[in-house]
Parts: structure tokens; sequence; C-alpha cells
């Protein structure tokens, strides 16, 4: 079985659960999860869990993206993308400058209201299910944040930008507001995800590096694979590393809180690049301080746990075990 992170490209006409029903076939393994779902129509990248890694599917969900996204004005659908049912068309007379006006006073915080056509469950149902059924409900809004936009092109009625945001904003519905606030409407013709940034862990997964399914099943057949996997501890770079003794491997195995006695330091000038990352060979011994993470190996150099210090009882208590 495979544990790590792997980058996947999501290619247009695939549901994230397509990827991963695919990835399982290919894989041959169930335990298999992605961290943030993108619309079928949408492409990029799709952060994929293998293994013991699914454990980190809450971390790694809904944290900061960025997309290269294309606006058409003009047009309104019940999907808020070209995809759907038209139901209003408007000549667009804005000028560029009213557009760049339009755009750019979203950066920031604001309360968005999420599309019909989502996977946010309302009552055990998913209102996507339910706009199926030709039912509309009320909406919450919801406080979403735009770090950026990068307008790249406008050749109006299109408007070409990159946009970096926050957990639970939908590009659709950011698109369909522009379009309210030009009263013109506007519906979102196209959507990449060029990157993922896991800020928890420091890791940032770019589309350059993304595989695609069709190249995933040929680096199985032929070889190659496993050199594109992101072990578990490498996507932690800035948490102290540190091994255990050979008494403090039973506690650890057990996820049993560990002392200051249950470590040691161990010096090794053999570091090495792994993907483009600095491994370490030297381990620590972890520095006391409340809410501090480090990343726990066994005595033989495995990883095995993220433990977290805890001041209440003076020790490391398990924060996501991996044995």
């Amino acid at each position: 079985m495979y544990d790590g992170i792997i980058n996947v490209y999501k290619e247009r006409g695939y549901t994230s659960f397509d990827v991963v029903a695919k990835l399982r076939g290919i894989l041959k393994q169930k335990k298999i999860g992605h961290t943030g779902t993108l619309d079928p129509d949408a492409e990029g990248v799709l952060v994929v869990c293998l293994g013991k890694a699914t454990k980190l599917c809450d971390i790694l969900t809904d944290k900061d993206k960025r997309y290269d996204a294309v606006l058409l004005l003009g047009k309104t659908t019940d999907t808020e993308d070209s995809s759907g049912k038209i139901l209003s068309e408007h000549e667009v007379t804005v000028s560029e400058e009213e557009v760049r006006e339009a755009v750019m006073s979203f950066v920031g915080e604001y309360d968005q209201i999420p599309p019909m056509y989502s996977a946010i469950k309302v009552n055990g149902k998913k209102l996507y299910e339910l706009a199926r059924q030709g039912v509309e409900i009320e909406r919450k809004p919801r406080r979403v944040v735009i770090n950026d936009i990068d307008i790249t092109e406008i050749n109006l009625p299109y408007v070409r930008f990159s946009v970096s945001c926050g957990k639970g904003t939908y590009i659709r519905s950011l698109c369909r507001d522009i379009g309210e606030k030009l009263s013109c409407g506007g519906i979102m013709d196209g959507l990449i995800r060029s990157s993922v940034n896991a800020s928890e862990t420091g890791m940032k997964f770019k589309l350059s590096d993304s595989l695609k399914i069709s190249e995933i099943e040929a680096l199985i057949n032929n070889g190659g694979f496993e050199e594109h996997i992101l072990t578990i501890d490498k996507m932690f770079p800035n948490l102290c590393k540190t091994i255990v003794t050979g008494d403090g491997d039973r506690k650890l195995k057990n996820g049993n809180v560990l002392s200051v006695n249950d470590f040691q330091s161990v010096n090794n000038d053999d570091d090495k690049d792994v993907y483009g990352i600095k491994e370490e060979k030297s381990y620590t011994i972890p520095e006391k301080k409340d809410g501090l993470d480090c990343l726990v190996y066994n005595s033989q150099g495995i990883f095995t746990a993220i433990y977290r210090y805890n001041e209440e009882i003076h020790g490391w208590k398990v924060y996501k075990m991996f044995a």
C-alpha cells in the first residue's frame, strides 16, 4: 500500500470523487482521499492523500488556494457557470475601468452566498441534489476572504484574473457577485486551480508539479511512481525532528505521553535532497513550549507520529499517529 501525498492534475469532466475512484483502481488500494473539491468543469491541482496520509485530510483541506479564472459578463445561469441553464442575458456596456474597480472591490473579506449547485448540506441533503430537483432554498451568507486579485486581461465581455482566496470561497459566486455589481450579470467561463498552499504544514502544491491520471497510470506500469509521492513527514519541513530511545519505543507505539527522557539527540552529516526537500538525518530533543509540535521517529528512524507539548502535564501528547 502507498502512504503519502500526491499532486494530481484534475482534468475537465472529472469530479474530484472520479479522480479518487480511478486512483483506487490504478493503485489497487481503497484508502485514498482528496483534500478539496473541484467542480467537474474546473481543472488543476487536487491534493490527494494515500494510505496513512488520509489522516492529514482535515489538516490540508480548505487552505489558501490560487485560481486562474475567466469571467463572462452579460449572462446569468442556474449553476453560475457556463455549464448551466441560461437565466438572463444583458448587453455589456461597462468600461474597462468600471470592470477593474468592481473586481478589485472584492479584495478582503466579504459575505458570499454559496451557489445552489454545491456540496453544502442542508438538513442532511446536499444543495446540488435539491437544485437538480428544481428546489431552491435560501442560503445564509458566509464570510470569505479574497487575499488578492490580479486582472490579467480584459477583452469584454471576458475578464481573466488570478485570485488567491481562503477556505469556503466559491469562484463561481465571486463571478456572479462581480456581474451583479456591474448590473449586467456574470458567470464563470473557466477555472484552473494553479496552487494549494497548505499553510499549517509549510508546503505548497503547484500546477507545474501535478500529474494527470494517465501519467500516474504510466508511472505505475513502467516504474517511478514512488518518486512523486511526498512522504508524510516531508509535509512538515518546519517542524523539529526527534527520535526516541529504545525504551521510548513502547510508549511511542502505544501513543502514550512522552517525557524528555524518552528522546535522544542524534547527529548525522549525511543529509540529502529528497523531492527537492532537504532530508536531514539529525534529530534534536524538542523544545518544551506549550502547543509546539514535533515529528517523532522510533529508535530505528521510522516516522511514527506528530506529538504536541502540553505544559499542564509537562510532557508530549500524541496529535496524529501514523503507526
